[in-house]
């Protein structure tokens, strides 16, 4: 089969040929119908020798969705034909957090080399997958694969971020999104079908601008330190109920600081590397500040039943798998619009 891996420390992805896998005990090969692409691949890829923790070639794609191919023994929640998406964030699922669904904070994965599909062991760009559990399997019927896929990692990440500060989304309040790209926009979307906030987007880019009023944004801004002015005179002086920093660079978490009001939430979603001093003076008096993980196998399901009523349209950007490598070349570039999703036929 053909697959986009990552061979060499340094060097761009490529296209290979790699042996179909086969399901053991308890594993699941899919088809793949649709894979996303994430920008923090070019993160992993950025890596150094040194930092890099996983064993190379490394086939990538932690955004999978596909048709189940076949089955190992054991198997009894899916059939073969079932049109399923994954539950990226695999746990051990014996412990307290992955009884409860919560195996993006599985305490024992990186103990026992427990590692997501696409980020240490083969991901889903790629004309099959093989998934080792039919927990991580959500079924999304005869949903669009490939603008549901985004909903694996793009949508989950927000949505567990935006469910966690949920109580202060309050009609009145008034919310920042920083970064309107594949997460940022999605965020928004999920702002406006779950609250009475008001949404305010900041981005560098005048198309994601215009992207996160499309997506649901009373306004857009340019992320720069004008908009935390307009912040504050949105607000009359008191600042952010909640910021959702989905860029996470030191001048975007520093913007975000500026901007958070009193007893409000400070959401530090994207890996951009950027710090944010916390002391009892700094930020305001009661700002909670918070870093998040993916999300939960609940909040997945619930995300699909949140596409399948129509209250959410990711905007997506269609590749074939020959295409991947200038997928990522595209994504270094700032020119895509929403998300990159790759269908390996065509």
């Amino acid at each position: 089969m053909r697959a986009v891996q990552y061979l060499e420390i340094g060097r761009p992805p490529q296209v290979v040929d790699v042996d179909v896998p086969e399901p053991g005990p308890g594993q699941i090969l899919l088809k793949v119908t649709a894979a996303g692409v994430c920008h923090s691949d070019l993160t992993v890829m950025g890596w150094s020798a040194e930092e890099f923790p996983y064993q190379l070639p490394l086939t990538l794609g932690h955004e999978g969705a596909g048709v189940v191919a076949a089955v190992g023994a054991n198997v009894h929640a899916v059939s073969e034909g079932d049109s399923v998406v994954v539950y990226g964030p695999w746990g051990c699922g014996t412990c307290h957090a992955c009884s409860q669904g919560r195996e993006n904070y599985c305490p024992r994965a990186a103990g026992l080399g427990i590692v997501p599909p696409g980020l240490g062991r083969p991901g889903a760009l790629a004309e099959y997958l093989l998934v080792d559990s039919e927990r991580h399997l959500v079924p999304i019927g005869d949903l669009d694969p490939v603008t549901t896929v985004p909903l694996t990692d793009a949508g989950l990440t927000p949505y567990h971020a935006v469910k966690r500060s949920l109580s202060k989304l309050e009609p009145g309040s008034v919310t920042v999104v920083i970064g309107a790209g594949g997460l940022g926009h999605v965020g928004i979307q999920l702002l406006r079908a779950m609250s009475a906030t008001v949404v305010v987007a900041l981005d560098i880019r005048e198309e994601s601008r215009e992207l996160a009023l499309r997506s649901g944004a009373h306004q857009a801004l340019p992320s720069d330190p004008k908009a935390v002015d307009t912040v504050r005179e949105l607000t009359d002086g008191a600042g952010a109920r909640v910021v959702f920093d989905f860029v996470g660079a030191q001048a975007t978490v520093d913007l975000a600081a500026q901007m958070a009001g009193l007893d409000s939430d400070i959401n530090v979603v994207g890996i951009g590397g950027g710090s944010l001093p916390v002391s009892f003076f700094s930020p305001p008096y009661g700002t909670r500040v918070s870093t998040s993980y993916w999300g939960t196998r609940p909040e997945l399901v619930e995300l699909v039943e949140l596409a399948r009523r129509g209250a959410l349209d990711v905007h997506v950007e269609r590749y074939g798998l020959e295409e991947g490598p200038r997928v990522y070349e595209r994504m270094e570039a700032g020119k895509i619009q929403g998300r990159a999703v790759v269908v390996p036929e065509g």
